[in-house]
């Protein structure tokens, strides 16, 4: 009976996750600010005069840079 019991697997708890699904999370953080501020450049850039895409590019670099400042706030805690 004992060999039974000490070789059951112990599931996490409620609120106890593994390590790598925090990472994952990040992960999607991430793409989401990326994505977003991509996104807002390019539909101001739809209604911008200028043929050279300056909005899409200055809001995809500030969303890059806000997106690692997140990753490393994250990552501090």
């Amino acid at each position: 009976m004992k060999n039974q019991n000490q070789k059951k697997e112990k599931r996490p708890s409620q609120g106890e996750y593994p390590e790598y699904v925090k990472y994952i999370g990040l992960a999607f953080q991430m793409c989401a600010i990326i994505g977003l501020g991509t996104w807002i450049g390019w539909k101001i850039q739809e209604n911008s005069p200028m043929n050279f895409p300056v909005w899409l590019l200055l809001c995809c670099f500030i969303s890059i840079a806000v997106a690692f400042y997140s990753l490393f706030i994250s990552l501090k805690k």
